[in-house]
């Protein structure tokens, strides 16, 4: 007989091994556009966002699924570039294909079009940021970001600011309305986005403010 907590590991890694078979697959069906690696499955609503942002037209950003506990996206700067000139970093936004959010479980094909364009868009406004960051900034950034929700709020704003500033302004608002309206979502997730991330009311705000200033 397999004593228990054997037979328990081997069910857990089985499923993880599952899983990262899973992200695998997904992940060898790409296509390849402006310097930029996208899973095909999301193809359409990638070429939208990045078409908003020709200032990273040069730069490497590979899309990618993975799994990821406490977010559903997340950018950051490619481990092996982070000392490179910022003109030669690259930059990796994962995806989770599925998270896990007060123990219910939510799929990407759960997400509608407009939503997908404005989290990817949201993501391009931290590579945006990051782009104006040199290595030893992006340090203090990450631990500024790991301790302070006030740090965290005030990157989130910025990264929202500049997909305003690229025209996304719409699709954010569809994505800060998706999360908030969700009525699967748990009222503790919502809230905790309310603490950190812009409302849909302030980024109507920023979306007037950045008509003002274009002629």
């Amino acid at each position: 007989m397999i004593p228990k907590a054997i037979f328990i590991f081997v069910f857990f890694f089985s499923l993880k091994v599952s899983a990262l078979q899973n992200f695998e697959e997904m992940n060898q069906d790409t296509v390849h556009y402006k310097n930029k690696v996208i899973p095909k499955i999301i193809e359409d609503e990638a070429k939208i966002a990045f078409d908003h942002f020709p200032e990273l037209d040069d730069v490497a950003i590979e899309v990618r699924f993975k799994g990821l506990k406490k977010s559903f996206m997340n950018a950051q700067p490619r481990f092996t570039d982070f000392f490179k000139s910022k003109k030669n970093r690259s930059y990796i936004i994962s995806i989770s294909s599925k998270f896990i959010i007060e123990n219910e479980k939510f799929s990407i094909d759960e997400i509608p079009s407009q939503v997908m364009i404005g989290w990817i868009g949201h993501e391009l406004g931290h590579i945006m940021d990051y782009q104006d960051r040199s290595a030893f900034n992006l340090i203090g950034f990450g631990i500024g970001y790991s301790f302070s929700k006030s740090y965290i709020r005030k990157a989130e704003k910025t990264a929202d600011t500049y997909a305003v500033e690229k025209g996304l302004g719409e699709y954010i608002i569809a994505t800060k309305n998706f999360i908030l309206n969700h009525t699967e979502f748990p009222d503790k997730y919502k809230e905790n986005i309310k603490k950190l991330y812009l409302s849909p009311d302030e980024i109507l705000m920023l979306i007037d403010e950045d008509n003002e200033i274009k002629p």
